[in-house]
């Protein structure tokens, strides 16, 4: 059945081609396969270190960040194969995560837990094959958990390390519900037992009111001690400003490095586009435009904001580069969607813009899954922070235009020197 399945996969995913970046110092720039061959190169990989790390993110993922993923996958006592990769709906894959899981497997054919994350993301996907001691409700507890253990801005590395932690320890509780005795039914319930259920009642109901009571008593007794001047208020916890600051700093460090090398990689693409004309000529400028832009910002950037603010340009340059590229190629180009505006590092948005209304002003923003749900529950979405909170309380170019959300000439206020005003 899996190997129908694959068959069916391979021929709709036939037409794509993907492009694949060759290693440093390789006299290509890359080639041009078929997704069952991009997956049998992968797997082959695969079987010499079992953490695969496509050549695009190996200068932002060092050797110290990958022996944490390698040595926790291992202590775990059965196979695991981990693939980082980048990914996009103009790719073989399609974009897909099951894409590359299916077709990853078929070439590998050995028993496994299979895990690929978006290299830009955080969120780990996950099949097994013939691993017994694993199911659903000991992966997906595991990898929620994972991501509520790091940060929104962890990298595919940190959420790895603490998903396979915790399928080393213990299956994680299921949800308490309260549940009857299982031990004696209806039928079986007789006088000895309701004669227990009674004094089982009236213990309870003993420990209740002596609780109630101390709760009385300790009331009085904080009242009494505010009345006479002296409350005692417990200091709340906060982090100390030397180690937020420390935490800052290292974000702004990771993702500085990742921009930069992402701008490497863009440039020497643009470099090796085909010539093109017509429509195809004005992407591939927009693209050169973006990269210059992000480039510039990066460059003299002064907080997280603007480094974010670089990496919303570098992605709006390498889609306006992959629209230049399918017309060169004479394809019609992928629509691919923005990244959130609350929050470009939440990734891309999901679904239909959203229409936010404040102050008799309605804006129409791209939002990823989690802060279109935070809108419809009506609580405040994680966004990017700023100098004073949100970073759309600031009177900057980002904050003003949402990250380029409320304008198409994000670049050439760059250029003109508006995010620094």
């Amino acid at each position: 059945m899996r190997t129908r399945q694959v068959l069916i996969l391979a021929a709709a995913l036939l037409l794509p081609l993907t492009f694949v970046p060759a290693p440093a110092g390789a006299a290509e720039v890359g080639t041009s396969q078929t997704p069952a061959e991009r997956a049998r190169e992968i797997a082959t990989a695969l079987t010499k270190d079992p953490l695969y790390v496509d050549p695009t993110y190996a200068p932002g993922l060092p050797e110290t960040m990958r022996a944490g993923v390698r040595e926790k996958a291992k202590a775990l006592g059965y196979p695991v194969y981990t693939i980082i990769l980048p990914l996009s709906p103009s790719d073989g894959f399609q974009g897909k995560e099951r894409n590359v899981l299916t077709l990853v497997m078929d070439a590998m054919r050995k028993p496994g837990l299979y895990v690929v994350v978006e290299g830009g993301g955080r969120f780990p996907w996950y099949e097994t094959l013939d691993v017994p001691q694993l199911d659903e409700k000991k992966l997906s507890p595991a990898r929620e958990l994972a991501l509520d253990d790091t940060e929104y801005d962890a990298g595919p590395t940190e959420v790895l390390t603490r998903f396979y932690e915790l399928l080393a320890g213990p299956a994680l509780p299921p949800a308490m519900r309260p549940e009857t005795d299982r031990r004696t039914g209806p039928a079986n319930y007789d006088h000895a037992g309701r004669s227990g259920g009674v004094i089982a009642l009236g213990i309870v109901l003993a420990v209740l009111a002596c609780l109630v009571a101390l709760g009385l008593w300790i009331g009085l007794r904080r009242r009494s001690s505010g009345s006479s001047g002296s409350p005692r208020r417990e200091k709340p916890f906060t982090i100390p400003p030397h180690v937020a600051a420390t935490v800052a700093a290292e974000r702004r460090r990771r993702l500085t490095r990742e921009t930069s090398a992402e701008l490497t990689t863009l440039g020497s693409d643009l470099a090796a586009l085909p010539t093109v004309a017509g429509e195809g000529l004005r992407h591939q400028q927009l693209a050169l435009d973006a990269h210059d832009a992000a480039s510039r910002v990066l460059d003299s950037s002064r907080d997280l904001v603007d480094v974010v603010g670089a990496m919303v340009l570098l992605d709006q340059g390498r889609r306006e580069y992959d629209i230049a590229q399918a017309l060169a190629a004479g394809r019609k180009p992928v629509e691919v969607q923005p990244l959130c505006a609350f929050n470009p590092l939440h990734g891309r948005a999901s679904g239909r813009p959203t229409q936010v209304d404040a102050d008799g002003t309605t804006l129409t923003l791209p939002l990823c899954a989690d802060c279109r749900r935070a809108l419809k529950r009506g609580t405040a979405p994680a966004s990017l922070r700023g100098e004073d909170g949100p970073y759309w309380h600031n009177d900057d170019l980002w904050a003003r235009t949402f990250f380029g959300v409320l304008t198409d000439d994000l670049p050439n206020a760059v250029t003109r020197g508006d995010h620094h005003r």
